[in-house]
């Protein structure tokens, strides 16, 4: 007979014996949840009140009408108090309070779409109780979180880590004066100018990129700085991503520890460990100029007669574990950087070439280790089984995406010619058959096409490309998909810890104002327990050849959450799966390699060494919070750098007119998109046309209150370029195009704001004309 469960704190009382608890209250399943911030799931809430059958039925309307009214949002399968931070985040610490306490705020806030940052208070523990890391005013900290007392309160928060302090310097570009003085032009426009005097140079010179400390400051004039750091010459090539790699704080360079390791490394044989796959035919298929090769396939019909039309398709991915031990300095760096950054000019890697471009890549001809699943497909595109191996194996080919679809097409090469019949195309062949399931699961589709610089030999901008979207590019996508899951999969078959790729559907509050934008589009999104890909598809189809389409999938990319790590699983919404984690890229990745260890510990595929360690669900969380830390810090740095790239190459356009189109819309004015060059920049709302425009965020629109016009997030536009500024990666319009009708005027767009929700409908700000400066969404 099965034992009961202890009761835990919190827990209501039983009902007595013989008598079937009944659905609590709409207060006491609130009370419970505020007092167990980590049992908030309705499956935790039905086990609390020992809830059966049709009571569980009312209870989840009930978690709705919660979620519905304001009371909680929900996180993953979580309820939590609206408002509430992550359980584990990075923080600030910005001061100490009138006892001397420490006070921080979230080091990551977007404050246009979040509100004013929270306050956070450290709590100290009592002597000799759980010591936790010493920080002071000014540090960054990885944070466990814990909700307010009661509703509008303070959160708290125990140091879980000290990250390395950034240091107070200020990054910016040396010039020189006429009068023959040094200034200090910032990076960051925010920033004003600082003196720098002839002594305080160093080795510094005009044009230098430098990092300075404050010296002096008083009440009046500029402040005085001496230079700690020359990062290197402005007009050097690579000057514009190390902006972005110092202003980010993303570390660039090797400890000797972590060189020494990774030079002392030896390649694998086929062992007991690794079994012998050299004469599977795997190829790989990557942008042309890629350096490391992380991942390589084969397909071939299933041979068996119980599955007629399937396929086994195998995708092997490159041992790093095998070579990346935890807790070795080849570990700690990885972790510290947290994944691989790509600039236009430089990749900026997570491992030392040693072990990314040479042992782990799979290069063609050479035998690699590498982690191997086996996945058995039916005719339908739907995965019936898997089967994982640690292998060494041999890649046949190394193709190009553009060289593998030119073969597909017709344009074989000396090196495509004998690999059609036997590899390329039975890969094609799988690739059909997954579409198929891809089409049936029906993942999030939005259109939205990349772009990328191409650099010319002095690093700066030559121009900007839209590539085409081949089926090579989506047959790989599809089978590191499969693959991911498959890991997922087999590690809760296993009942193994991971790191899980997760992506929770929209909030409550950005699917109303979606709900909301499409109605002024004459478009309904319905209504329903839980909101599906599928919905969103049904709408981008129907505006796919109209000149709604770019607004439309714009909106809808802006309503979605942010993707991150957990080790706790709550699905993946853009990719409509219930387990999903990033399996297949490990050389770049740090959660890819924490995936691999906990596949080589599972099923007993190593030596006891290189397996994923005794860890417990706190760690994973940290460990989760730091490398979704670093990938946001990667973006951010690959965005600016794209910006300021940019810049540069317009900087000898001011006055002149490009073709845009509304990218962005707030309060201050509106944001225009160069799609000629996929950067933004800023139309002041002072600055346009004669009327006085209000933000109308429902509409995604600023409407002149007497015309009734204006401008509408997704409308083709022109503008001029009025002011760059090449060092903050900004620009300055002038709005050119006139504006369209959007209403019927004052009495209108009084009449159209009557009943909707605070802030729906906001006044511009008024600056004097001509003052509006350039910034970055």
């Amino acid at each position: 007979m099965a034992k009961a469960r202890a009761r835990r704190k919190g827990d209501p009382k039983p009902a007595p014996r013989g008598r079937t608890a009944h659905l609590p209250t709409r207060d006491d399943v609130v009370a419970f949840i505020r007092d167990n911030p980590d049992r908030a799931t309705r499956r935790d809430v039905a086990k609390a009140f020992n809830l059966k059958g049709d009571d569980r039925v009312a209870l989840k309307h009930l978690f709705k009408e919660l979620e519905e009214d304001g009371v909680f949002q929900r996180r993953g399968k979580r309820l939590v108090a609206a408002g509430a931070l992550p359980q584990v985040m990075v923080l600030t610490i910005t001061g100490r309070d009138r006892d001397g306490g420490l006070l921080a705020r979230p080091y990551e806030w977007d404050e246009a779409e979040q509100g004013s940052p929270p306050l956070v208070a450290i709590r100290t523990p009592r002597r000799g109780r759980n010591p936790q890391p010493a920080a002071g005013v000014g540090d960054r900290v990885l944070a466990r979180i814990a909700a307010p007392d009661e509703p509008g309160g303070v959160h708290a928060a125990r140091v879980i880590k000290k990250l390395e302090k950034k240091r107070g310097a200020i990054l910016g570009v040396i010039r020189k004066l006429d009068d023959g003085g040094y200034r200090l032009e910032p990076v960051d426009r925010r920033q004003p100018e600082l003196i720098v005097d002839k002594d305080q140079l160093a080795d510094a010179s005009t044009g230098d990129l430098v990092e300075v400390e404050v010296t002096r400051s008083g009440r009046y004039g500029l402040q005085r700085a001496a230079v700690t750091q020359r990062v290197g010459s402005f007009a050097s090539e690579k000057a514009v991503s190390m902006i972005a790699i110092h202003a980010n704080g993303i570390p660039h360079v090797f400890p000797d520890a972590v060189l020494d390791q990774a030079k002392a490394a030896t390649p694998v044989n086929p062992d007991k460990h690794h079994e012998d796959w050299r004469g599977l035919p795997l190829i790989t298929i990557d942008p042309a100029d890629a350096k490391d090769h992380d991942d390589a396939v084969h397909a071939e019909p299933d041979p068996d007669v119980a599955n007629p039309g399937g396929h086994v398709l195998t995708v092997a991915i490159a041992d790093v574990a095998h070579y990346v031990r935890p807790g070795s300095a080849l570990d700690r760096e990885a972790l510290k950087r947290g994944n691989s950054v790509y600039f236009p000019d430089r990749v900026v890697p997570m491992l030392p070439e040693r072990i990314s471009n040479d042992l782990c890549s799979l290069r063609e001809g050479e035998d690699r280790p590498a982690l191997a699943v086996r996945m058995i497909f039916g005719a339908d595109g739907r995965k019936r089984s898997h089967t994982f191996h640690r292998i060494v194996m041999r890649s046949a080919a190394k193709l190009s995406y553009q060289q593998a679809q030119a073969a597909i097409d017709g344009a074989t090469d000396d090196k495509t010619g004998p690999l059609l019949e036997p590899v390329l195309k039975p890969l094609w062949d799988a690739y059909r058959c997954l579409s198929k399931g891809r089409q049936a699961r029906g993942p999030l589709e939005l259109d939205l096409p990349e772009r990328r610089i191409i650099l010319d030999e002095n690093g700066m901008v030559d121009r900007v490309v839209v590539p085409a979207r081949l089926d090579a590019h989506k047959l790989i996508e599809e089978c590191m998909i499969q693959a991911n899951v498959a890991a997922a999969e087999t590690l809760e078959a296993k009942r193994q810890m991971l790191v899980y790729r997760v992506h929770d559907q929209p909030s409550m509050a950005k699917e109303e104002a979606l709900r909301e934008f499409l109605k002024t589009l004459d478009i309904s999104l319905a209504r329903g327990a839980q909101l599906r890909p599928s919905a969103f598809n049904v709408i981008l189809e129907a505006v796919k050849h109209t000149d709604h389409a770019a607004l439309v999938n714009e909106v809808i990319l802006r309503s979605q959450t942010q993707a991150e790590y957990a080790p706790e699983n709550y699905g993946h919404f853009g990719l409509n799966l219930l387990r999903y984690a990033h399996f297949t890229s490990p050389i770049r990745r740090y959660a890819d390699l924490i995936v691999h260890r906990a596949l080589i510990r599972a099923l007993g595929l190593g030596d006891g060494k290189d397996g994923l360690p005794d860890v417990s669900l706190d760690q994973l969380r940290e460990i989760s919070g730091l490398i979704s830390t670093a990938e946001r810090r990667a973006s951010g740095a690959e965005r600016e750098t794209v910006d300021r790239l940019i810049a540069h190459h317009l900087a000898g356009s001011v006055g002149e007119v490009f073709d845009g189109r509304v990218a962005g819309i707030s309060s201050a004015g509106v944001f225009v998109s160069l799609p000629a060059y996929g950067a933004d920049g800023f139309v002041p709302a002072s600055t346009l046309h004669d009327d006085y425009y209000h933000y109308d965020e429902t509409s995604h629109a600023m409407i002149g209150e007497r015309s009734g016009e204006g401008y509408r997030l997704g409308d083709p536009v022109s503008v001029k370029i009025i002011e760059v500024l090449p060092l903050a990666g900004a620009m300055r319009f002038e709005m050119v195009s006139e504006p369209r009708k959007l209403g019927n005027g004052t009495r209108s767009f009084h009449k159209a704001r009557q009943g909707r929700k605070p802030g729906r409908g906001k006044p511009a700000r008024r600056t004097r004309p001509g003052t509006g400066k350039a910034r970055r969404r």
